[in-house]
């Protein structure tokens, strides 16, 4: 476990959120970093780092970006930035879907490198086993079912789930498969409202949407779509409580006016041969 993370004593944990079925919504948004953590950490119940961390903070198309090691770093940042919320870190495409025990392995090793509270899988029937094996070990686990970003190129795409009566049905035997595994919640990614409704009636276990229902039981979004900080397309079901792309290159273009100009550095931003502070 990660030395410097803080105290968890008196963070929330996985079995303080599975009681709130069905009662106060759960808050909760994606943290990559240190003073992110900290600036969301009194404000919501759960930080996901989510592994849409390698399309937001490194660039890659997808999430098909993340490694273990990239996952294990920034679960470490929000761990030392956060002593509140509960922390739960995605487990990345390839480290989880072909052995139980691979995955056993890959989700013991997050938990041990970051000291985090839980992680989070994608898919529902296909690996209830894995998540089954990885709740047996001691470590709680979130689930995920709808649109899955780790399976976008063997579907060609981001593709809304649960418009037919088969892919409804499908969705319907996700969340049960997720739930008897001994998941403690479960995100709905991109699902039309209805379907997602429903599997949160149907369930016992608190839902997350996100794309899905405000009857869901908690709701989560990628921090940098809410502030406004994505350059590109910004998805439908996001909205945006800030808009700090403008802010940001506002800031960047006055300093950049400054620097040419040298009006920056000016003499209170230097130092003199009398003792001051950095």
């Amino acid at each position: 476990m990660a030395s410097d993370a803080p105290a968890a004593a008196g963070r929330i944990t996985p079995a303080a959120l599975l009681a709130r079925k069905g009662k106060e919504p759960i808050v909760c948004l994606t943290a990559y970093t240190y003073p992110i953590a900290r600036l969301l950490d009194p404000h919501v119940d759960l930080l996901l780092v989510g592994d849409s961390v390698a399309m937001v903070l490194h660039g890659h198309p997808n999430t098909l970006g993340a490694t273990m090691d990239m996952m294990v770093a920034h679960g470490q940042a929000v761990m030392r930035g956060s002593s509140r919320a509960c922390v739960v870190v995605d487990m990345p495409a390839g480290s989880y879907e072909d052995t139980v025990e691979n995955a056993v392995a890959c989700a013991q090793r997050i938990m041990r490198e970051t000291g985090c509270d839980a992680v989070k899988l994608e898919g529902g029937v296909a690996i209830a086993a894995q998540i089954a094996a990885i709740v047996a070990a001691g470590i709680p686990v979130m689930g995920h079912i709808g649109l899955l970003p780790q399976s976008v190129e063997k579907e060609g795409g981001y593709k809304i789930k649960g418009r037919s009566e088969a892919n409804a049905e499908a969705l319907y035997a996700d969340a049960r498969a997720v739930e008897a595994a001994g998941a403690f919640s479960v995100v709905i990614e991109g699902t039309v409202e209805p379907v997602a409704a429903e599997i949160t009636r149907r369930i016992t276990i608190p839902t997350v949407g996100i794309g899905a229902s405000p009857a869901c039981d908690g709701q989560v979004l990628v921090t940098d779509d809410a502030i406004g900080l994505t350059v590109d397309r910004v998805p439908k079901f996001v909205k945006e409580y800030a808009h700090l792309r403008d802010i940001v290159a506002d800031a960047a273009a006055a300093y950049a006016k400054d620097v040419r100009s040298r009006a920056f550095p000016g003499p209170e931003h230097l130092f003199s041969l009398t003792k001051d502070k950095a």
